[in-house]
C-alpha cells in the first residue's frame, strides 16, 4: 500500500467513525411551544444556567441557611414595626399604582407556578397513583424541586404584602404577620425536609392565591367584588385538605418507621420527622386562626346588618 492510499484509507475510517458518533449522539428535542417546562428552561437557558443540573443544596443554594431564614425574619419583623413607629405622625401613602403591580405580577406568577406543577404531577400522579405522588420518594423529581424553590423564594417576595400595609397606614393583623412569617419557614423546611407531600400544600395555596391576588388588584383599582367572604372560605377549604393530607402522610410516616408491626398502614412516607411534625402543627395553627378570623369578620357584620334591619 502507498502512501496515498493509506492517507485515502485513514480519511474514509476518519469519516465513518465520525458518521457512527453523530448517529449515536442523542438528538435533541424540538422546543415544546405547549410545554410551561420548556418555556421555563428557555428563561433560566437565556439567564445563563441549565435548569435540568439544579439542585437544592443546603448552604449552597441563595437563602438556604437557617441562619439567612432567621435574618429574613428579624428584618421583616423589624421593618414593618420600624415603618409603624415611624409613620405614627405621617399620614399613610398611597401607593395605588405600585399595589396594583405586586398584586397583578402575584396573581400572574402563582398562576404560572400552579401550570407548571400541573404539568409535572399529571404524569406523577397517572402512572404513580396519588399515595405514590404524595409518599414515595421518588414523587420528589428535580424539575418539582425546581418549583418548590421557586414558589419558596415568592414567599420572601409576599413580606411586601405587609410593608405596603405599613406604609398606608392600614391595621397589622396578627394573622397576617403570623402567616406571612412563618409559611416561608414552612416552604424552607419542607424543601430541606424533601417531604413528596409538598406539592399539595403548595398548589392549593398557588390556586387561593391567583384568585386572592386577583381580588386584591381589583382592589387596588376601586373595584370590589361581592365575593371577598369566599376567598377567607376557600382558604379555610385549603388547610382543611393539607391537613388531611399532611396528617395522613405524618402517620404512614411514623407508623411504617417506628410502629410497623402494630399500627396499620400502606408504606413509608418519604421526608424527615421533624419537617412532617412542623408542618402539621403550623398548618394546624393556620386553620384555626383563619376560622376565627372568619367568624370575627363576618359574623360582625352580619350581625351589623341584622341591626340595622331591625332599626
Amino acid at each position: 500500500m502507498d502512501v496515498a492510499e493509506a492517507v485515502s484509507d485513514f480519511g474514509s475510517a476518519t469519516a465513518a467513525a465520525a458518521a457512527a458518533a453523530a448517529s449515536s449522539a442523542p438528538v435533541q428535542a424540538p422546543f415544546n411551544i405547549l410545554s410551561p417546562d420548556a418555556w421555563l428552561s428557555a428563561a433560566y437557558s437565556a439567564a445563563g444556567y441549565d435548569k435540568s443540573q439544579w439542585r437544592w443544596v443546603n448552604g449552597q443554594s441563595y437563602l438556604s441557611t437557617w441562619q439567612e431564614v432567621g435574618l429574613g425574619m428579624v428584618v421583616y419583623l423589624g421593618t414593618i414595626f420600624g415603618i409603624q413607629f415611624l409613620m405614627r405622625s405621617h399620614k399613610g401613602f398611597k401607593l395605588r399604582r405600585l399595589t396594583q403591580i405586586h398584586n397583578l405580577f402575584l396573581t400572574v406568577a402563582s398562576l404560572a407556578l400552579l401550570v407548571l406543577f400541573v404539568e409535572e404531577l399529571i404524569p406523577i400522579i397517572s402512572e404513580g397513583g396519588l399515595f405514590y405522588a404524595v409518599c414515595d420518594e421518588r414523587a420528589w423529581t428535580q424539575r418539582l424541586e425546581v418549583l418548590y424553590y421557586l414558589n419558596y423564594l415568592t414567599k420572601w417576595l409576599e413580606f411586601t404584602d405587609t410593608v405596603f400595609l405599613a406604609l398606608k397606614k392600614k391595621p397589622l393583623q396578627f394573622l397576617h404577620v403570623y402567616h406571612h412569617t412563618l409559611t416561608m419557614v414552612l416552604c424552607f423546611t419542607q424543601l430541606n425536609g424533601i417531604t413528596s407531600v409538598s406539592w399539595v400544600v403548595i398548589t392549593l395555596n398557588l390556586f387561593v392565591h391567583v384568585i386572592m391576588y386577583f381580588y386584591y388588584f381589583l382592589a387596588s383599582c376601586s373595584i370590589y367584588p361581592w365575593w371577598k367572604k369566599y376567598v377567607t372560605t376557600l382558604q379555610i377549604t385549603q388547610f382543611i385538605i393539607d391537613l388531611g393530607f399532611v396528617y395522613f402522610c405524618t402517620y404512614q410516616l411514623i407508623a411504617s418507621r417506628y410502629y410497623p408491626k402494630v399500627l396499620p398502614c400502606y408504606g413509608d412516607c418519604a421526608g424527615t420527622e421533624e419537617a412532617a411534625i412542623f408542618g402539621c402543627a403550623l398548618l394546624s395553627s393556620y386553620l384555626l386562626l383563619f376560622i376565627q378570623f372568619f367568624q370575627r369578620t363576618y359574623s360582625k357584620k352580619q350581625a351589623a346588618k341584622n341591626k340595622l334591619k331591625t332599626q
